[in-house]
């Protein structure tokens, strides 16, 4: 029987990515496992493994192909003694992985090789079961009733790995459908304003039409729903930092010999990393129905790339050395920028840090991140007029930061306690040492 191959959803706010390239060509015979083609996401080029064995019969979408919609056939993979012309089996929707509560991003699901046996509720008396000729055989030596096995091959389809360790099953009645509740009626959303709505505005004027990639897609999508769904609130705090710039300086001087070199951003991942294990409360996500208080301070830091952002995440940084946080953020950072990033690299976390400072600004208010709690934006560091402990005005080095909250997680004076806690630890730096 032939099956069709569809575009998977590589990340659950896929709608559609590019095939970059085959790595099999027609009438090749391929496994479980088995690299199949790269795909662009709207994040980064994947790898997209074979879930069942079979012959490459027929290539239905060329390399390079931009803008391929989710579970549209991309190839047609067919069983021995089939034909290429074989009628492929209908194309059944791929469900993409469902996005975290409340960024992603919710973790993605990674392509992988196929899934452990499950057992599924048993199909409908009469129903037809699919399933590989290797899987029948396999589940008639060992008494497996395949109507009761869970398939994880295209469209549902019973492969090897589903009954090779599999245990016999019991045949059971199958279960009577709940009558499904009559959904409430709903006010009409207002539709989106369309481009030519727009481009009608700006007739007779010269412009440069650019087309949204995934990323920036994305991105929009993401920030939309941040603003519209995320009750945010603002903290502000100035934190001086000529103690921290004394302290770099000289540990850096120490460092030189292995090629270490701290910078600002290090330390500021560092205190924010130290002060959500202080203020533990804060150290949470929205879970849609619940929020999830994190052990581990599992950092995010904003690293912009051409045409968008990626947000990789420093896990475990509590516990880590300013040396390692920074060798970590530098590879991350690096394979960010060449879109080489895995998902779970740039999934998760519970806080996010987004740096300006490098780029002049002052000051700004970052969007949070879903399902992040928080997120702190960075300004320059500036120098300026103070007063002194004993009343004297004295020049020193000032940055302004704005920590964006999530009301629904974390209230206003928790907010305030966890920015003192970055700016103690800012401010002190030696304490982050301990």
């Amino acid at each position: 029987m032939a099956v069709e191959i569809l575009m998977p959803a590589l990340s659950p706010t896929m709608e559609e990515g590019t095939l970059a390239k085959w790595l099999v060509k027609e009438g090749d015979v391929v496994t479980s496992g088995q690299i199949l083609a790269e795909i662009e996401t709207d994040k980064a080029t994947m790898e997209f493994e074979a879930v069942d064995e079979g012959t490459v019969g027929k290539i239905l979408v060329v390399e390079g192909t931009a803008g391929v919609k989710v579970n549209t056939p991309i190839a047609v993979l067919i069983e021995e003694g089939d034909s290429a012309d074989a009628q492929p089996k209908a194309a059944a929707p791929v469900a993409a992985a469902a996005p975290a509560a409340a960024a992603a991003p919710a973790t993605p699901a990674a392509p992988t090789a196929a899934a452990p046996a499950s057992t599924a509720a048993p199909k409908a008396a009469g129903a037809r079961v699919f399933a590989s000729p290797l899987a029948r055989r396999i589940a008639a030596d060992k008494g497996i009733d395949l109507t009761a096995v869970q398939g994880s091959g295209p469209h549902g389809r019973i492969v090897k790995a589903d009954v090779a360790g599999a245990s016999v099953q019991p045949k059971a009645a199958a279960p009577v459908a709940a009558a499904a509740p009559v959904a409430a009626p709903t006010a009409p959303a207002p539709a989106p304003v369309s481009a030519s709505t727009v481009a009608r505005l700006y007739e007779g004027r010269q412009y440069e039409e650019v087309p949204l990639d995934g990323m920036r897609k994305t991105i929009a999508a993401r920030l939309t729903e941040a603003k519209q769904t995320i009750p945010h609130f603002y903290l502000r705090r100035e934190v001086r930092l000529d103690a921290l710039m004394a302290f770099r300086a000289d540990l850096n001087k120490r460092l030189e010999a292995r090629g270490v070199k701290l910078s600002v951003n290090d330390f500021i991942i560092k205190a924010c990393a130290l002060a959500l294990q202080a203020v533990p409360d804060a150290n949470a996500v929205w879970a849609g129905d619940r929020v999830l208080k994190m052990k581990a301070s599992d950092v995010a830091v904003a690293v912009a790339i051409e045409g968008g952002l990626f947000t990789p995440v420093l896990k475990d940084a509590e516990s880590k050395s300013l040396s390692a946080l920074s060798a970590e953020m530098k590879d991350l950072a690096g394979r960010a920028r060449n879109r080489k990033l895995a998902p779970q690299e740039y999934q998760g976390g519970s806080f996010a840090i987004s740096n300006l400072g490098m780029m002049g600004v002052e000051n700004f208010d970052a969007v949070i991140n879903p399902p992040h709690g928080a997120i702190l934006a960075v300004g320059a560091g500036i120098k300026k007029p103070v007063v002194a402990a004993d009343g004297t005005i004295v020049v020193a080095t000032v940055m302004s930061m704005t920590l964006s909250v999530d009301h629904r997680v974390i209230d206003g004076a928790l907010g305030a306690e966890l920015l003192q806690a970055i700016v103690t630890n800012l401010e002190n730096p030696m304490v982050m040492l301990a």
